[in-house]
């Protein structure tokens, strides 16, 4: 009865935007922006349900890498209209970068750290240990973050990214297959659709993969506009609107996902979840949008980045690059959280230019500093690095 009324409220919270959308009716900025958001944030829920329900035939590290695909959904589908939007209309081409690098932010400023808060929380573990088998994620997402520092340099993303990114996804995603399976322990809705028969599972499962999906993609773009235009009603900067508040929506059903199976108990999996949708926002995503911006364009061309873009990303490259070295030993403990969500949290108080490259410095120097002190992270990550090409 409560998984019902779960993936109840969860359907539920889709319906005004369905209805807004299929009879073409328009409402102020703000209320478009929650309507729509909203939607999205129930239909990401059950995604993960169905996911959650199929990775009961898969190993854990593909489960984990198509979790985090699918939680990430949201994201995808307002930045790549944002990325269609560019090739229209070159004012768009701001919002794309300002969307992309706000997500990946606040996924590892707060995400990250707030599983090993929970494992604190839980059990008092002051550290969240990951397994040798989600050495996977780590060693595309060091290669991924390498690759990142390069975008800033040449000032815009081009098809010659889009392919090595995207090559970058699916390597990953046909290493991440190779993994054994793991039966996952499910609870609420997953387990309800789980413990179905055969038949209807698939075709519950079947349905939480494509109602949903239609949901998030039919919202997309009410939403993204919702949140431009009410930036211009209150007088905030439009950019400020679509880097922070567009991710906290698309953002919130992974970050929730994750911090489910960490109060499970399980927190090196939550972690992993999330570390997932780092490496596919850095790939796939990020490798997506040159291409749906020619496609959008009609021509060969690239997704320009002005200097407050080429900016974004190197700090977004930097924080990579460090939060990397604090996982290097397979662990990421209570003091590199602190570390991680202090220094994402008072950023955002501060738009300077010279603030955000300060930021970005301090991450590295930071990096530098550890992997100087400790021969073994360096190690680590290094050895980390090679899985790729095992």
């Amino acid at each position: 009865m409560r998984s019902g009324l779960e993936i109840g409220a969860a359907a539920s919270a889709t319906i005004p935007a369905l209805f807004l959308r299929a009879l073409d009716i328009h409402l102020d900025p703000q209320a478009e922006a929650v309507i729509y958001g909203v939607a999205i944030v129930g239909a990401a829920f059950l995604l993960i349900w169905g996911v959650e329900t199929a990775e009961l035939r898969m190993p854990q590290a593909l489960a984990l890498a198509i979790l985090a695909v699918v939680a990430v959904l949201p994201e995808y589908a307002v930045d790549l209209y944002f990325a269609w939007s560019a090739g229209k209309d070159p004012e768009y081409a701001p919002y794309t970068i300002a969307n992309m690098t706000g997500a990946n932010r606040l996924l590892i400023g707060i995400g990250w750290p707030l599983i090993v808060f929970l494992g604190w929380l839980k059990g008092r573990q002051r550290e969240v240990r990951m397994e040798s088998a989600q050495r996977v994620e780590l060693s595309f997402l060091i290669w991924a973050t390498l690759y990142s520092f390069i975008i800033p340099l040449k000032g815009s993303l081009s098809l010659v990214d889009a392919f090595i990114l995207i090559l970058l996804f699916f390597l990953y995603i046909r290493k991440s297959s190779k993994g054994e399976v793991v039966v996952p322990k499910l609870s609420g809705p997953s387990k309800a659709i789980a413990s179905l028969p055969p038949g209807r599972r698939n075709i519950c499962t079947l349905l939480l993969f494509l109602f949903p999906a239609g949901i998030i993609l039919a919202s997309a773009s009410r939403f993204a506009d919702g949140l431009i235009d009410t930036g211009s009603v209150l007088g905030v900067d439009e950019f400020i609107m679509v880097q922070w508040i567009a991710p906290l929506a698309s953002e919130t059903p992974e970050i929730l996902a994750a911090s489910i199976i960490a109060i499970r108990g399980m927190g090196g999996a939550g972690l992993g979840v999330l570390i997932s949708s780092k490496v596919n926002q850095w790939t796939l995503l990020v490798g997506t949008l040159p291409l749906v911006y020619c496609l959008s364009l009609g021509e060969i061309g690239s997704l320009p980045l002005d200097s407050r873009q080429a900016e974004e990303v190197f700090l977004t490259s930097a924080q990579s690059a460090f939060a990397l070295v604090l996982l290097s030993r397979l662990g990421f403990s209570l003091k590199g959280a602190g570390i991680i969500f202090i220094l994402f949290s008072t950023q955002l108080f501060f738009t300077a230019t010279e603030v955000r490259l300060g930021y970005a410095i301090a991450y590295l120097a930071l990096a530098v500093l550890l992997l100087a002190r400790s021969p073994g992270r360096a190690r680590g990550v290094f050895d980390i690095a090679r899985d790729i090409f095992r």
